[in-house]
């Protein structure tokens, strides 16, 4: 069966649209040829530097015919709407008359011939291209030209079995032809088909495949570190970014000079990473070593010597900057640079950086009565400290290195190390995978950064919208809850979010954090009706809140659980209706006096042995032994569902069994709001 082989040769791509733009290909392609009726066996797409690649197998050599019906006039409709219907049809259309719903109407039946495959490919890739050019995150123009693409386009290869698809992209026609390697093969060559065009691209030096320049990288580069007693440095974000800068990728390593050994690893492994896309090794008791690994996109003759000799001199140039920094940072204390952030803007609307460093300092030093262990005047000097090294060079140099160098500095100046741990560890936790912060301190001052972030732009009205979240501001929720949850902290969400100056929006962002745990827990399959079932009763305890959840949980996972539930649910429903019907609530203690089944009175008295312990209980945070007083009571709730008519005749029985009802839905909503459980 036909197979379709597209290939876009361009400038070299970045690494980070690669991905995404091989997808948008596949999927673009593949959209279009399901529309028009294309069914294929696979597709699979390929990025390199220069390329995009598509290759989609077991086309058809057509179009499926179809058969189209239109319904025209009514047999005996005027002839100018008959001569009408006609003239819209092909030449040739079959009209016949059928009857519907006991009138008869001309119906015309065309029979669509499918179109060839390849007279159909062609609309359905400039359509893709198209739309493609127009949806990288950068694009440019070149030359004259009004076509845009991430980089100047070369040349098109579009094949459908060997014959050329005539599709073209601006100024680029399609052909045949590609090109391998820019220097190691740069001469052009014909393809047939998808097998064809890979072997002759590995012959030209191109690896296709993202995955096998990927696993050649690591591979290699393990190598080289084992050869010399060390082993590589585990990176796979870099080893992803690298796979996509090289077609034909050889490893290579070099030697880091010594005088730059001094200087802290983090501060080598992020400037070898972020500017020089090196890879760092480590020796036997996992520190730095002194040697580099580095992927070139060139083979030559010398086995690589003068390629390493080149990078060793651009990595010198690197780290002397680095180590200037480092020598020029130090001579100037933490505390002597706070005056400087005053003059960086942290929002137009929130500040400095140096307001925000006053409310982080007395928030923090307000939360650490709520962290054991934690001691305020250590935390509210951490927090004076936190965002100091923001002025210095070295931060300035390498943005991603902030709270770490401010520990080098604090240290260097003599600060307490749990002052010095707590300003590297309050940007943590950062994402869902990020380490979270234990020590006191440094949960303090993790806590009080978010939580000031959430609340002033809380304030200013800045909150996320849809999936824009510029200020990262689900992420610092999510950090906040985290750092309660794993660190066991009992405080209420409003009361700090009060002192935080939020109290005009507290219960708003209450709700955010809401949603936000629901997302959190999500992974670990808790149900997202239960955490609203426990909030809703005004519980801001995350800690509270959890257990209440997971207490829940497991009494309505069980047989009592979910009768008990049906039974609530039973009862709100018939109160809503009395009510309203009534226009008024019925929320008294049943009267013994005026129980006349022994169904009601069995009712009553478990109601009335159970009441006092359930709320003893929740007072004592004891959720699950709360829940088995209420399960306790099953038998006496169905048994009065049962054999009890509620609406009875005489108005004192019906009201009195009305407050029953009433009775047993508040009796379980000390637990938890069960009308927001799903059923």
């Amino acid at each position: 069966m036909p197979e379709l082989l597209l290939e876009l040769l361009s400038e070299e791509i970045p690494a980070r649209m690669q991905k995404r733009a091989s997808d948008d290909l596949k999927r673009l392609v593949c959209d279009g040829l399901k529309k028009a009726g294309l069914e294929f066996d696979s597709a699979a797409a390929y990025a390199t530097p220069r390329r995009l690649t598509l290759v989609v197998t077991g086309l058809p050599e057509k179009q499926p015919d179809v058969k189209d019906e239109r319904k025209g006039p009514q047999v005996g409709a005027p002839e100018q709407a008959m001569n009408g219907f006609k003239s819209s049809l092909p030449e040739g259309t079959q009209i016949e008359e059928r009857e519907l719903k006991g009138k008869t109407f001309y119906f015309a039946v065309i029979d669509k011939k499918g179109a060839a495959t390849a007279a159909v490919l062609k609309g359905i890739i400039n359509t893709a291209l198209t739309d493609m050019a127009t949806s990288w995150p950068k694009s440019m123009r070149w030359g004259e030209n009004t076509v845009r693409w991430a980089r100047p386009l070369h040349s098109i290869a579009s094949l459908l079995d060997g014959t050329v698809i005539p599709v073209e992209l601006g100024p680029v026609s399609a052909s045949d032809t590609t090109l391998g390697h820019r220097f190691l093969a740069p001469e052009p060559f014909a393809v047939k088909d998808f097998g064809d065009y890979k072997v002759k691209l590995e012959n030209a030096k191109v690896m296709l495949d993202a995955t096998d320049r990927r696993e050649k990288i690591k591979a290699d580069a393990e190598a080289l570190a084992t050869a010399q007693g060390l082993t590589l440095r585990d990176d796979p974000g870099l080893l992803d970014e690298v796979a996509g800068l090289v077609e034909w990728p050889i490893t290579l390593m070099g030697d880091i000079d010594h005088e730059f050994m001094a200087v802290p690893p983090e501060v080598l492994i992020a400037a070898m990473r972020g500017h020089q896309k090196y890879f760092s090794t480590l020796d036997k008791d996992g520190q730095l070593a002194a040697k580099f690994i580095f992927v070139s996109n060139m083979e030559a003759d010398d086995g690589g010597k003068a390629i390493v000799a080149g990078n060793e001199r651009v990595l010198r140039a690197r780290l002397s900057d680095t180590k200037f920094f480092w020598d020029q940072d130090r001579k100037e204390g933490l505390e002597s640079r706070l005056p400087k952030l005053a003059g960086v803007v942290f929002h137009a609307k929130l500040g400095s950086v140096l307001e925000k460093v006053e409310r982080m300092t007395a928030l923090a030093g307000s939360l650490s009565a709520h962290i054991p262990g934690a001691e305020s005047k250590t935390v509210e000097r951490a927090a004076k400290l936190s965002k100091a090294d923001l002025v210095t060079g070295m931060v300035g140099e390498l943005p991603e290195l902030q709270g770490l160098m401010g520990r080098y500095y604090a240290l260097e100046s003599g600060e307490d190390v749990d002052v010095a741990d707590a300003i590297a560890d309050h940007y943590s936790p950062a994402g869902p995978n990020d380490h979270c912060p234990s020590k006191p301190a440094s949960v303090a001052i993790a806590l009080a950064d978010k939580i000031d972030t959430l609340v002033g732009f809380w304030t200013i009205d800045e909150k996320p919208t849809g999936s824009k979240d510029p200020f990262a501001l689900r992420r610092a929720a999510l950090g906040v809850i985290r750092l309660i949850i794993e660190n066991n902290l009992r405080l209420s969400l409003l009361d700090v979010f009060a002192v935080a100056g939020g109290k005009d929006i507290a219960s708003d962002l209450l709700t955010f954090f809401v949603d936000r745990l629901k997302v959190h827990l999500k992974e670990k399959g808790v149900r997202h009706d239960l955490i609203d079932a426990v909030f809703a009763l005004g519980e801001d305890d995350l800690v509270l809140v959890l257990a209440r959840v997971e207490a829940l949980g497991e009494f309505l996972g069980s047989d009592d659980g979910a009768n008990l539930l049906v039974a609530y649910k039973r009862a709100a429903n018939i109160l809503k209706i009395e009510e309203k019907k009534d226009a008024r609530s019925y929320t008294e203690k049943p009267d013994p006096k005026l129980l006349k089944e022994a169904d009601e009175k069995a009712l009553f008295e478990k109601l009335m042995d159970i009441g006092p312990k359930i709320t003893a209980f929740i007072a004592e945070e004891k959720y699950t032994e709360a829940m088995i007083e209420l399960a306790s009571a099953r038998i006496e709730i169905d048994d009065f569902f049962d054999n009890v008519t509620v609406n009875a005749d005489q108005p004192e029985l019906r009201e009195n069994r009305l407050n029953m009802l009433s009775y047993i839905r508040r009796a379980l909503d000390e637990v938890a709001d069960f009308s927001k459980i799903e059923g």
